[in-house]
């Protein structure tokens, strides 16, 4: 028996000790081998809440964090560098605002710039309208309520539409240009344009002193009429157009009324001046009996405005013509050639300088719209019109249609044209664009 005890106390003994070796083996030489999941790292003391040192605690995410931040960096970056690269490669928007003191100002804006009016009211005191062309962004102001120092600037590049065709137009354009003088002066504005409706006879030595080439403000100027001035650098020669002024519409023809026959060969309403070559054009048809090929209305004293009738009157002569008779004035360019081609009606324009200081020439009169290929039936005589008339009646209907659309093609595209001209004009000589 108490051998069996000393047994079992060796055997408890020696299992102790073999436990007590491998506990120390693995205390000492053994390397812990720990999971991912289970590992703590000391990285370093942090402050903790109670003010004593602790140590930071592993975060087993950090790698995979790091890699994403790294990635939604570099998208930022990317992102930023495509709009810096969209923002240089934009092209570049300019504003010019247009004050319409005089008439013409609708044909620039309505006809040649295709623009909006607001209201729609032609009788309103205040008008206005916004139009990209080209890199301008173009605002237009007109009606009797815009005047001096009450158009709000949101620029610095301004065109003024003036009227200079009489002392009185003259005086109140002088008082326009002085106010935006004022303004030059000030350094609220500092570039400046006129489109001038310049005299019939080409005196416009009064603005003389407002360009730029004369030590003036003014840098662009674009002129009606055939002036010796135009040089296509700073001073451009600018067309007539139809009488706003009259409220003369921008006509859009269908299909069937450009193709369709129309009754009269040509027309001429107008005013009829003594010992004007407007006499001679009524003989020439009481003799030869072609009052009833021609629609006919002539008065003896001009008016400036028409009333509804006679607006309508005349625009349903225009319509219904195969040709619209266009005597001198004052000055061979007239409101009734444009008018006609809007209709498409074959403008017959007497071919002869009228008196006054207007450029003479191979080119005049009507130098711009002859430059342009104008499709018209040019007479230096009006007695050469009953060899004109012959040939209209010998003429098939699709000759004739082919005609009319030659001309209403011809006018559209004029009218594009003086767009780009415009634009590229104020472009380079406003803001040196390339």
């Amino acid at each position: 028996m108490r051998f069996l005890r000393r047994k079992i106390t060796i055997i408890i003994i020696l299992a102790y000790s073999i436990f007590s070796l491998y506990a120390a083996y693995n205390v000492f030489f053994n390397k812990r081998v720990i999971s991912r999941v289970h590992r703590v790292v000391k990285k370093g003391y942090v402050i903790i809440d109670n003010g004593k040192a602790g140590e930071e605690e592993w975060n087993p995410w950090e790698e995979d964090e790091r890699a994403y931040s790294l990635i939604q960096q570099k998208r930022r970056d990317a992102f930023r560098s495509y709009q810096e690269h969209a923002a240089k490669n934009k092209p570049k928007t300019y504003k010019v605002q247009i004050w319409g003191k005089a008439a013409i100002g609708l044909y620039l804006w309505e006809h040649i710039l295709e623009g909006p009016l607001n209201p729609q009211d032609k009788s309103s005191q205040w008008r206005e309208g916004e139009v990209q062309s080209g890199k301008i962004n173009f605002s237009f102001y007109t009606g009797p309520a815009v005047v001096q120092g009450h158009v709000s600037l949101d620029t610095d590049s301004v065109v003024l539409v003036l009227n200079g065709r009489e002392q009185q137009k003259i005086s109140y354009s002088i008082q326009w240009l002085q106010h935006v003088q004022g303004l030059v002066q000030m350094h609220s504005v500092s570039r400046v344009a006129v489109v001038l409706l310049g005299n019939e006879q080409c005196n416009n030595d009064w603005i003389s002193p407002y360009l730029k080439r004369h030590g003036g403000f003014v840098d662009l100027l674009f002129l009606v009429y055939d002036s010796p001035w135009v040089n296509d650098k700073d001073i451009f020669q600018w067309p007539l157009g139809v009488a706003t002024y009259r409220h003369f519409p921008v006509v859009t023809l269908s299909g069937q009324m450009v193709k369709t026959a129309r009754p009269y060969l040509c027309n001429f309403l107008g005013t009829m001046y003594k010992n004007s070559s407007r006499e001679t054009l009524m003989g020439v048809l009481k003799q030869n009996g072609l009052e009833k090929d021609c629609l006919m209305h002539v008065r003896e004293k001009w008016l400036p405005q028409e009333t509804a009738d006679t607006s309508r009157q005349y625009q349903m002569a225009l319509a219904q013509s195969d040709l619209t008779l266009c005597p001198v004035g004052v000055n061979t360019e007239c409101y009734r050639i444009y008018e006609a081609c809007a209709y498409g009606s074959v403008p017959v324009v007497e071919d002869v300088l009228t008196p006054g200081a207007c450029a003479a020439g191979n080119r005049s009169p009507l130098r711009l719209l002859k430059d342009a290929g104008a499709p018209f039936i040019f007479l230096k005589d009006w007695r050469e019109l009953p060899a004109v008339l012959q040939r209209e009646r010998e003429m098939s209907q699709e000759e004739k249609t082919e005609r009319r659309m030659r001309v209403l093609e011809w006018y559209g595209g004029l009218r594009q044209q003086m767009k780009d001209k415009f634009t590229e004009v104020l472009e380079d000589g406003f803001f040196k664009t390339t």
